[in-house]
């Protein structure tokens, strides 16, 4: 079986358009990123099972001749997924939006707080004096 290099560089258009967009911050560039890999997916799935043949049914044709129904069957299911993570992402950034006015994604608190502490550790600064901003507020309230 030979792959058609026009369908295997769509695959590969489809997969680098869906990563880049993954690593966007925008909730919806990561909806669409999602989006797109799944049809890469699908596509690969496609191609993965092999030349078009005779229905796998009993009586009809041969077992040489008959399609492997296996990466339909995936194909079928990755579908099913990439919309179920596809609605799902899409309420996560609605709800995003009618809370905060925009769908970016923040950086974690905690990511940041490490961050420093890594910096600090490197340039060879004292541990011991942290300055996280999450623990002020509770250091104020025990005095």
């Amino acid at each position: 079986m030979t792959i058609n290099l026009t369908v295997a560089f769509a695959i590969a258009v489809l997969y680098s358009v869906g990563f880049y967009l993954l690593m966007q911050r925008s909730l919806m560039r990561i909806l669409l990123g999602i989006v797109v890999l799944g049809h890469g997916s699908n596509l690969l799935l496609q191609i993965a099972g092999g030349p078009p043949g005779r229905p796998p049914m009993l009586d009809i044709a041969r077992p040489e001749e008959m399609t492997d129904p296996l990466p339909q069957a995936m194909a079928l299911t990755a579908i099913v997924i990439t919309f179920a993570l596809t609605t799902f992402l899409l309420a996560l950034a609605y709800r995003s939006w009618t809370l905060l006015g925009h769908d970016e994604v923040r950086d974690d608190v905690e990511d940041r707080r490490i961050q420093r502490l890594e910096k600090r550790l490197e340039s060879g600064e004292d541990s011991d004096d942290d300055d996280s901003t999450e623990d002020e507020p509770a250091k104020e309230a025990a005095q």
